[in-house]
């Protein structure tokens, strides 16, 4: 079996400095700790409003990251132009809504196909990877693939939010047979959102699934047991 990854994601960190408005804690230096722990990605979701993670990080990131960076962002032409001076090494489209606490769901790559295709042809030129975060939905996965999509981020809230045993397991399917359309077509394939250290081994012996993308569960955690050993926990979960 290939190495799984793991991407920390510390937007949670400039959620707790920009409560403040103060200096610190910095997301910057939390990215080089998850690192420094064994951290394969730093993911970071600049909004449009701005609400945590600063354009200052970005740059920051950027310049000190030695791993890969991913940037999530919403699927518009003011990002694509964030994105160019940036450079991450892959930009993730998520689906953004003002008033939202985090991303609600996945992305419509059905209903939005022209913008979004239009989006990653001009990433692509910039030598950006490509993953849409989408459902794991069927239809979705097509679509993801129809717009050139490198790959698509399995949005698995619906999974980790599920109520009954039945309702997981009914979730976990969703999730195995989107991951296994993904990679027929051609699709890398990863997954995130609500990931925690109690529900993510099942999502991890979905073999067809290369990358994680965690991080409220990892900075809850790291406020009790520091970030490095929070990283190292998770780590060891997926490699059990």
């Amino acid at each position: 079996m290939s190495h799984l990854r793991l991407g920390v994601n510390v937007d949670h960190v400039a959620t707790l400095r920009q409560a403040r408005r103060a200096a610190f804690p910095d997301p910057v230096l939390a990215a080089a700790l998850a690192e420094l722990a064994g951290a394969d990605q730093i993911t970071v979701h600049l909004r449009e409003d701005r609400r945590h993670i600063q354009d200052r990080d970005l740059q920051l990131l950027r310049q000190t990251v030695r791993t890969r960076l991913n940037l999530e962002m919403a699927a518009t032409s003011e990002m694509v132009q964030v994105a160019f001076t940036a450079k991450p090494d892959s930009a993730t489209l998520v689906p953004e809504r003002r008033q939202e606490l985090t991303t609600e769901g996945g992305l419509d790559a059905v209903n939005g196909k022209e913008t979004i295709k239009k989006i990653v042809r001009s990433l692509h030129e910039g030598e950006i990877e490509v993953s849409l975060f989408v459902d794991p939905d069927l239809e979705q996965i097509r679509a993801a693939h129809r717009v050139d999509a490198t790959q698509v981020e399995l949005h698995t809230g619906r999974y980790c939010d599920a109520h009954t045993p039945a309702e997981r397991d009914s979730e976990l399917r969703r999730l195995v047979d989107a991951a296994k359309a993904a990679q027929r077509l051609g699709l890398k394939v990863a997954a995130g959102h609500g990931l925690s250290y109690e529900n993510v081994q099942p999502v991890v012996s979905i073999e067809e699934i290369r990358e994680l993308n965690i991080g409220h569960a990892i900075v809850a955690r790291a406020v009790f047991v520091g970030l490095e050993r929070a990283v190292r926990d998770m780590i060891e979960l997926m490699r059990r």
